[in-house]
């Protein structure tokens, strides 16, 4: 059904949902096991995202096909129309329609991972309202769909216009043809009742679908938040700085939050639904509903009397007739609640991690399981930022060690592999960095080992109070081809304390590690709760999609989960920016091109030092003089 005839229809409160087609075929899996939970929650539809540049177009059909055809559940597919081949767009168009989807959220998106512009690959096609005009304007589409489009309450993060230009622009694609908006998320409640009752003023009177994002974790939140240009309330920031080292307390605060927003929402500015961006997670969305008392089950409940029988004398004189109960009623309500609980919170048992609902709630969206639903979630808004011109060209591999331990040192506050200063987790293994990155093996993450903190602990701790903690040492860095030699003949004498990742721009792999094997690398053991293995390196996470890699950046020191292309696109746009036969861009081309990523995690997590003994001593670091340390190395 068209989403904006069920708008007309609704009375209550309404929701929507918000997915993206995970990285794996394993999480794809579990990712249906999850929208079958949530699909109880009765949503009045499903989004489902459309990859840069049409980079997810197959999963994102096949996802909302899924959706629609075998869950029943209305499905808006959003699709994008910059960096789309000619013909993509009708392509995309027909496939939805065939497959019984009735909406589309037209977007203008942003350019695939690598790429640097927004480039109107189509010449039908600049902007989303370009997209919405050529929808209506055709006699295959025109009546097919309803059409949602995109707007921001704080302003959109990549635009030049005044927020006046921009409600005159959102006008246009209603005039052109949008039936419904979605927002960006925001947090600012006070800005977008304003900014709601403006465009009103302007004459937009379709209905218009707040966007919420559940805080999930401090780290993804600041980063999300600075790409998308979001208003943080001084408040908000007061409440998670003093807690933003308890991963359990960021979570509950977001659900809090949000269930505060949305109050304020519906009873300051008549909203009458929202829509929730759940990063393919499900435990603080079905909280929020459970708390508002919107989700299907979980209407307010009362105190009721049990009485041995339930007679006139007994009855209630309040317009609620449920305020007694019978002794087998009670018993009945018990047991029917508890056989409800059991089947929100469990998985179905057929693939997903410790048959749970919420097995990879933590940490922070580190999601280094690929069979993770969210594994990817950070590739969401365009990763961690692009290089710019006022990024230094180095012109030796000096250079580029120099700019290295300038920022461990703590000179500079960001560089091309991290956008955030040097985490204090970090600060606990410095020394180690610093002789790595001297050495001209360049560290991109890293984490200490850890045995047994106190999940409350400021530096390392993470998850619900009252647990512990546990790491093994792993660090990664970008090295030659001989240090990965040298690492491999290295590593066969360790008698499996060692394991290895390698991967280079190539797609080549090099590693000791078998192909189903899962190294566990975080985990922590909370009271009444399973052990959860937050953290986990494994092949499939590393070679994902064309060999991607892993890029891990300084966040508490923990994995972070980007992809291959990204780690080596990183040189590539750092030497684009450059004339192209320059010293520097040739330099920075030929590391692309050579150099391999490189992650060491040592099984030793009661030895602080083992990771660093094995490199520093077995693999002889420090007798090493091939690597590129000197200013005298020139391309």
């Amino acid at each position: 059904m068209k989403l904006v005839e069920k708008l007309e229809q609704v009375q209550g409160p309404f929701y929507t949902f918000e997915f993206f087609p995970p990285r794996t075929d394993q999480g794809f899996s579990n990712l249906l096991l999850r929208i079958s939970r949530m699909a109880g929650l009765k949503p009045l539809a499903i989004n489902i995202t459309w990859g840069a540049g049409g980079s997810t177009k197959d999963q994102t059909l096949e996802l909302a096909s899924l959706t629609q055809r075998d869950y029943g559940i209305d499905t808006v597919m959003h699709l994008t129309c910059t960096n789309m081949l000619q013909g993509s767009v009708d392509d995309a168009l027909r496939a939805a329609k065939a497959i019984g989807i009735e909406n589309i959220l037209a977007l203008r998106g942003d350019p695939p991972r690598g790429e640097e512009y927004w480039i109107p690959t189509d010449p039908r096609f600049n902007y989303g309202l370009d997209l919405v005009s050529y929808i209506r304007s055709s006699p295959e589409f025109s009546d097919a769909f309803s059409l949602g489009v995109a707007a921001y309450p704080d302003g959109h993060a990549g635009s030049t216009l005044s927020e006046d230009e921009e409600i005159e622009y959102l006008k246009a694609k209603v005039n052109s043809g949008a039936d419904f908006i979605v927002t960006q998320l925001f947090y600012d409640v006070d800005n977008f009742l304003r900014w709601l009752r403006k465009i009103r003023s302007y004459g937009i009177t379709v209905p218009v679908i707040p966007g919420i994002m559940p805080i999930q974790a401090y780290a993804s939140f600041l980063r999300v938040t600075k790409l998308c240009g979001t208003h943080i309330p001084n408040s908000m920031h007061a409440d998670l700085e003093s807690i933003k080292h308890d991963d359990q307390k960021v979570k509950d605060y977001g659900i809090s939050l949000s269930v505060e927003m949305i109050r304020r929402l519906v009873e300051e500015g008549g909203v009458r639904g929202v829509h929730f961006c759940t990063l393919n997670l499900e435990k603080s969305v079905r909280s929020i509903l459970e708390t508002l008392g919107w989700a299907p089950g979980h209407a307010k409940i009362h105190t009721r009397l049990i009485a041995e029988s339930v007679g006139p004398a007994e009855q209630p004189t309040t317009t609620n007739p449920d305020l007694i109960t019978t002794p087998a009623g009670a018993t009945s309500s018990a047991a029917n609640g508890l056989t409800s609980h059991v089947a929100n919170e469990g998985g179905t048992g057929r693939g997903e991690v410790n048959y749970s609902a919420t097995w990879d709630e933590f940490p922070n969206g580190r999601f280094g399981d690929a069979n993770s639903p969210a594994f990817g979630s950070q590739d969401l808004w365009g990763g961690y930022g692009r290089i710019t011109p006022s990024h230094p060209h180095p012109r030796t591999f000096a250079d580029i060690t120099a700019l290295c331990l300038s920022f461990l040192s703590g000179e500079i506050t960001s560089y091309p592999f991290s956008t955030a200063p040097l985490s204090s987790e970090s600060q606990l293994i410095l020394p180690h960095l610093l002789r790595l990155a001297g050495h001209g093996w360049w560290p991109v993450s890293s984490q200490p080992a850890v045995d047994g903190t106190p999940s409350e602990d400021d530096t390392v701790g993470w998850g619900p109070p009252g647990g512990y903690v546990y790491q093994k040492p792993f660090v990664e860095f970008f090295a030659s081809e001989a240090i990965v030699e040298r690492l491999e003949r290295a590593i066969e004498t360790m008698n499996g304390a060692v394991d290895f990742l390698a991967g280079n721009k190539a797609g080549e792999i090099k590693t000791n590690m078998q192909d189903a094997e899962r190294n566990a690398v975080t985990w922590g053991v909370f009271p009444g709760q399973e052990i959860i293995q937050s953290t986990i390196i494994e092949q499939e996470s590393f070679i994902t999609w064309k060999v991607r890699i892993s890029r891990l950046l300084y966040v508490r020191g923990h994995l972070n989960v980007l992809l291959q292309d990204e780690a080596f696109s990183i040189w590539k746009d750092w030497a684009r920016q450059l004339p192209p036969d320059s010293q520097e861009r040739q330099l920075l081309e030929r590391i692309r091109d050579t150099r391999w990523l490189v992650n060491v995690t040592h099984h030793d997590f009661k030895d602080p030092e083992a990771l660093w003994s094995f490199l520093f001593e077995d693999v002889g670091l420090d007798d090493d003089t091939t690597e590129f340390a000197t200013s005298a190395d020139v391309v």
